[in-house]
């Protein structure tokens, strides 16, 4: 038994993962999920979270009758009891808020009667993520003062209801539903048997917050059926109450450019995840399909024999945030930081891999204002007098070797040090040809050759062409590489990064005047 470990108190963390985006959970939250030796999450915690999570931390999934492997409560009590013996901190991930219909007062009293010490995170409820996200305010000074939280989902074998639908169907206020899709129409019957009318202004959310969010209104004695039509499904939260008839133009989250498109993202995982985040940002719905995995070369003999004399350059070139990654990763293995540079010139191809270099503390000394190798060198050749000059390229073992030549033609010493290279990653891939071919993916995105290579020995060019997807390059090379592989290329990004290729799809997808 590791003995540091034995020595720890145990402690369970009942953590809100908040109403669906992974970006809403709290900084406190975030923090426990990332010391955590056990994290058990359930089926409405975003698994987007787990990105928080240690490299060697337990990972289990809880979900509850949903077919398959399910837990009953009892079982997951009796997990949060196990996990933390021998001293583990466990993280208990629950959507939304675990203290709001979220069964946070049976695990709590499990663990006290365990003698485990816990502590309650809270999350953003879904009832409250909403009137965020959709315009449709709880409370407000023209329509309620008030607000009732009430679950459509009572205790399995219960005798008897507390929910007071005389009340209910009296109170002047808003009153939001949890858990009550499938129970819609005895929902609404009830409030309208107790004499609520009918024309009662309701709304339905379903997946708040996410980039598949939909939003149905109607009076309360047709909302049922109007759900059914538009296949409203779980999860989703019931708003009750005058407020539910808001003005749809603030509901500035479903406005958004990019709202509900659907872009695949093919870099490696660490990419991918980076370039998702920013997707949900503009209200798309990303879908990461790995096609490269980023493998360091920097326990290379080059790498270190160049690590070692690195002072000795004039220029040190840097050709991707990849490669900028990989690179301090290494100096932070070998207990060495950014001094290691001394007086030597920072170049970068774009403002991304800028960007960055100025998460490590650099700030690039040069920055072309076109992202290519080509504009790099005619550019910094015109900046500075290269003549004589020791210049290092950090960068990928596939680069070109164009950048090379044309520093070398203008009198630099160069040397190229590759500190990564990108290998294949393959899996299933039958979902995403499905999608393509159903017409549930509206753009396919490519950030580097090797990317469409390897995509396209897994999804059959002809699939893509004869579909409606549309397909986005980062650049010229990339799309050339598309090109050459007979695939139709709808946009290239004129600013040759994530950011500029998410803006070359946003302008696409701009309404033609």
């Amino acid at each position: 038994m590791n003995v540091e470990r034995a020595n720890k108190k145990a402690k369970v963390y009942l953590v809100g993962a908040g109403p669906g985006r992974a970006d809403l959970i709290t900084l406190r939250g975030a923090d426990v999920l990332k010391a955590a030796d056990c994290i058990i999450y359930d089926k409405l915690a975003n698994p987007a979270l787990l990105k928080f999570a240690r490299a060697d931390a337990e990972i289990v999934h809880v979900p509850k009758r949903i077919g398959g492997r399910s837990f009953t409560q009892q079982e997951i009590n009796n997990l949060l009891v196990e996990k933390a013996s021998g001293g583990r901190t466990v993280v208990r991930l629950k959507g939304g808020d675990p203290c709001i219909f979220g069964r946070c007062a049976e695990e709590a009293a499990v663990l006290a009667e365990a003698g485990i010490d816990f502590e309650i995170v809270p999350g953003v409820t879904a009832g409250i993520a909403v009137a965020a996200y959709t315009g449709i305010f709880l409370t407000d000074r023209e329509h309620s003062s008030q607000v009732v939280f009430v679950t459509a989902k009572e205790a399995e074998g219960k005798q008897k209801s507390n929910i007071d639908w005389p009340l209910l169907a009296k109170f002047s206020g808003t009153i939001v539903f949890y858990m009550g899709v499938g129970n819609l129409g005895y929902i609404a019957g009830r409030l309208i048997e107790n004499d609520m009318a009918e024309g009662t202004p309701a709304a339905v959310i379903a997946d708040a917050t996410l980039p598949t969010q939909r939003v149905v209104k109607a009076p309360l004695g047709r909302i049922s059926e109007k759900c059914k039509v538009e296949k409203i499904e779980p999860p989703a939260i019931i708003v009750v109450g005058a407020v539910a008839d808001s003005d749809t133009t603030l509901n500035w989250f479903m406005k958004k450019p990019l709202f509900g498109t659907n872009i695949v993202v093919t870099r490696d995982a660490r990419g991918n995840a980076d370039f998702a985040a920013k997707i949900v940002q503009r209200g798309a719905n990303p879908i990461e399909f790995a096609t490269i995995k980023i493998k360091p070369l920097t326990r290379t003999n080059e790498f270190l024999r160049t690590l070692a004399k690195i002072a000795e350059y004039d220029w040190i070139i840097f050709t991707s945030s990849n490669g900028v990654t990989v690179f301090f990763e290494a100096l932070q293995s070998l207990s060495k930081d950014a001094r290691v540079f001394a007086s030597a010139k920072i170049a970068a191809i774009g403002s991304e891999t800028a960007a960055k270099l100025s998460r490590f503390g650099i700030n690039a000394d040069f920055v072309p204002s076109v992202f290519t190798g080509k504009e790099l060198a005619n550019k910094l050749i015109t900046y500075t007098n290269l003549s004589g000059r020791k210049v290092l390229l950090l960068r990928s073992q596939l680069a070109s070797k164009e950048l090379v030549e044309l520093l070398a033609e203008a009198g630099a010493e160069v040397q190229d040090v590759a500190v990564y290279t990108a290998v294949e990653e393959k899996s299933d891939s039958a979902w995403l040809t499905e999608k393509i071919d159903n017409g549930r993916v509206d753009w396919l995105t490519f950030a580097s050759p090797s990317s469409v290579r390897v995509f396209f020995e897994q999804i059959p060019g002809e699939v893509v062409n004869s579909s409606d997807v549309k397909v986005a390059s980062i650049g010229p090379v990339t799309s050339e590489q598309l090109k050459n592989l007979g695939i139709r290329v709808d946009i290239t990004a004129t600013e040759h990064t994530i950011d500029g290729l998410i803006a070359a799809i946003e302008e696409s997808e701009k309404p033609k005047t």
